[in-house]
């Protein structure tokens, strides 16, 4: 084997571990993305009530529960996703939407793992990164068109007159809307780690490329001027 051949061969074996690991990595995080991104469509704790507001209650993207006052705290549940009606406000079915395609699209990606057997690794990590881009652009429509709902009127009787558009009065923000925007900052970073790892998957097939012409090249020179010292030895004799 030709010093060159031996040197590219050591650089595609560290590389490839090295690049193995970092995908099982971002195969592990994009898995745990999915399951923020279901955890936030399904669970009604986006906003909630507080010590200050007169009912208590909490709401989600489309399902919802409020208290009637009563001391007692008995909470009254509402909506479902196959009932838009339900939902009370057209801003919170829009950013339903949103979020159930950035569910889509995570889980899609996850699907696409099976392609990394079949098709060539540069293009898949690159179709997963534009899945992961488009799942955290649908996650921030979800975030910004949801508070500009606030201002429905089940909303207001809980959290106050104060309530309005992006014033969200006596009522706070709960866990599920800050995971959401954990998953925003979680799906950017997926999708350009999953670009850099489809562009030296590229760069690492274009060098082997260059180094087998580039070997081939060397070897057929070599092979000529042993034929041309051979051819020079008969003559002489």
């Amino acid at each position: 084997m030709l010093p060159s051949q031996e040197a590219s061969k050591i650089y595609h074996d560290n590389y490839m571990r090295n690049s193995r690991a970092i995908g099982v990595l971002w195969a592990i995080f994009t898995i745990c993305l999915a399951i923020i991104n279901v955890v936030v469509f399904i669970q009604p704790y986006w906003i909630g009530d507080s010590m200050n507001t007169p009912h208590a209650g909490y709401f989600g993207l489309f399902h919802y529960c409020v208290g009637d006052g009563n001391s007692n705290r008995e909470l009254t549940c509402q909506g479902t996703f196959s009932d838009f009606s339900s939902i009370p406000s057209g801003a919170f079915k829009a950013a339903s939407v949103f979020v159930l395609l950035s569910m889509v699209l995570i889980l899609s990606c996850i699907g696409c793992f099976a392609l990394f057997f079949f098709c060539n690794t540069a293009t898949v990590y690159k179709t997963c990164a534009w899945m992961q881009l488009l799942c955290a652009v649908c996650l921030v429509l979800g975030c910004m068109i949801f508070p500009d709902g606030w201002d429905a009127e089940v909303i207001r009787d809980m959290c106050g007159e104060d309530t309005g558009k992006y014033t969200l009065g006596d009522c706070s923000v709960r866990w599920a809307y800050i995971l959401a925007i954990i998953g925003i900052l979680d799906a950017l970073i997926l999708s350009f780690l999953a670009f850099v790892l489809g562009n030296r998957q590229n760069d690492l097939l274009q060098e082997e490329l260059k180094t087998h012409h580039k070997d081939f090249a060397v070897s057929r020179i070599e092979i000529r001027d042993s034929k041309d010292a051979r051819f020079v030895v008969r003559r002489f004799h």
